[in-house]
């Protein structure tokens, strides 16, 4: 005999189509960085998900005697778990942690910098060159529906460098997805509007 009232609820299994607004929105208050990354998920039960993550980042930087610009993709990979129990989550809510891993493939050059010696002072550049940067990513955060198949989030950033790419010697000061690449630890923030798409319904008790 099946349980009945709170003791059993239908759950929705989703795949969820998320944006990071946080990126197009600080363009308008700084308009050398833009940022633009999504992500897309599946539930592989009531806890667990699968998720993929791609964005791309254009990036300048400029001071009295040198200027940088990098630019490319990333592709992040990983699971999110959602530590609400079943029955408070309801699928509507989440509270948890992702596991991320990453790879940023961009370009980066030097149009501009000056460099001063005993001879005097001396102007070059750095022409672009690709590189491929792979880190590692833990995300805490959470999410709640706001109207039906809408959700809102955040999640904590904290990303740790593994190969930058570029070598010890000249470091990028950017590298997408990660941020800071002359830092072996990079925290970050970002804030999600989600749609939610239902693709099965379990019974959970």
């Amino acid at each position: 005999m099946h349980a009945s009232g709170q003791d059993t609820i239908q759950f929705p299994l989703t795949m969820k189509i998320g944006a990071d607004i946080s990126g197009p929105a600080s363009y308008f208050a700084d308009k050398n960085t833009l940022a633009v990354e999504g992500f897309f998920s599946i539930d592989r039960d009531t806890s667990k998900a699968f998720v993929v993550e791609a964005g791309y980042l254009d990036f300048r930087y400029s001071q009295y005697n040198y200027d940088f610009r990098s630019q490319g993709g990333f592709l992040k990979l990983g699971v999110d778990f959602n530590l609400l129990s079943p029955m408070v989550s309801k699928g509507k809510y989440y509270a948890g942690v992702g596991l991320r891993y990453g790879l940023g493939i961009f370009s980066y050059e030097v149009p501009y910098y000056e460099h001063e010696n005993y001879w005097g002072t001396f102007s070059d550049q750095i022409p672009a060159s690709t590189h491929m940067a792979h880190f590692l990513e833990v995300s805490p955060g959470i999410r709640s529906e706001i109207f039906k198949n809408i959700s809102i989030g955040w999640a904590v950033r904290l990303r740790l460098l593994v190969y930058s790419g570029t070598g010890k010697d000249l470091k990028a000061i950017y590298i997408p997805g990660f941020g800071n690449g002359s830092l072996s630890f990079s925290p970050g923030f970002s804030y999600f509007l989600i749609l939610n798409i239902p693709f099965r319904t379990v019974e959970v008790r």
